[in-house]
């Protein structure tokens, strides 16, 4: 059990016979009356989504949910393998088993792949990735003045929107819970 308060993201916890994955939760403590928990929930088995209110005291049961050690192989049409660190069996992942994921990883990269009763509810990367920039407009002197941006396309893939001084070939810090850019690596 795990008290409303307590509650962060990331946090799996079972509620009216489904598994929730906290997705934000804000402490509301109004002027008037008791203080409550606003939680989003994201259903783990259909993908719904889900608001509601908690008191601070209330007990949730947390889910039972196992995370294993994987290393990132390889993708292909639609798929991406990995291998689990201990016993060496490869699984594939669709899109929507991965999620996010997919825009930050590089093969051989180490991930935390989360199971619950048999049924992979997602992957678990690190808070920040270092990326190289593959493609970007040239940046020019001066540049570095101006709060402005632009796109550029990493080596996964994914495009972020990054100062004006940034050039391809540059190693970049990207943040894996937003997709913003952090700073050069």
């Amino acid at each position: 059990m795990i008290s409303a308060s307590d509650v962060r993201k990331g946090v799996t916890i079972e509620m009216n016979g489904q598994v929730y994955q906290v997705v934000d939760f804000l402490h509301v403590k109004p002027g008037k009356g008791a203080a409550f928990v606003r939680v989003k929930l994201k259903g783990v088995q259909n993908g719904s989504n889900v608001e509601t209110t908690f008191n601070p005291g209330d007990k949730l049961p947390r889910a039972q949910v196992e995370r294993r050690e994987f290393q990132y192989l390889y993708s292909g049409q639609g798929t991406w393998t990995f291998m689990n660190n201990e016993s060496y069996e490869q699984i594939e992942l669709n899109a929507e088993q991965i999620g996010d994921a997919k825009n930050y990883l590089l093969e051989n990269m180490n991930v935390q792949i989360s199971e619950w009763k048999g049924v992979i509810i997602g992957v678990d990367m690190q808070n920040t990735v270092e990326l190289e920039v593959v493609d970007t407009e040239p940046g020019f002197r001066g540049d570095t003045a101006t709060g402005t941006t632009k796109p550029a396309k990493l080596e996964t893939g994914y495009v972020v929107n990054v100062p004006l001084f940034i050039n391809v070939g540059d190693k970049l810090k990207i943040d894996t819970r937003s997709g913003d850019y952090l700073g050069r690596a």
